[in-house]
């Protein structure tokens, strides 16, 4: 389901409106790091924080829905990775893995 341009008037309106999606991806990853936080109660090692398999699978996954939506398959893997490897690190600190 490709999404249409927006039209945007001025490079102000258009700043304005990925300030308010930025916000919104924030509030997203803030939701998402409490759902990591819960998960990392039931891991009990290394291995299962890194989970290759499971990045692998969020990132097909990921790679698929951006397509659907329009977006760069690329751009999202990019981000997904850097995402998933930041909430590892979160996971190691928290547990005295790192």
């Amino acid at each position: 389901m490709e999404q249409s341009e927006p039209a945007a008037g001025s490079l102000e309106e258009v700043r304005a409106a990925i300030d308010q999606i930025d916000r919104r991806l924030v509030a997203l990853v803030a939701e998402r790091e409490r759902w990591v936080r819960q998960a990392a109660r039931f891991k009990s090692s290394q291995a299962e924080v890194e989970a290759p398999a499971r990045v692998e699978q969020v990132i097909t996954r990921v790679r698929g829905l951006a397509e659907g939506a329009g977006a760069s398959p690329e751009v999202v893997e990019r981000l997904y990775r850097a995402m998933i490897a930041a909430f590892i690190e979160l996971e190691e600190a928290e547990r005295g893995m790192g």
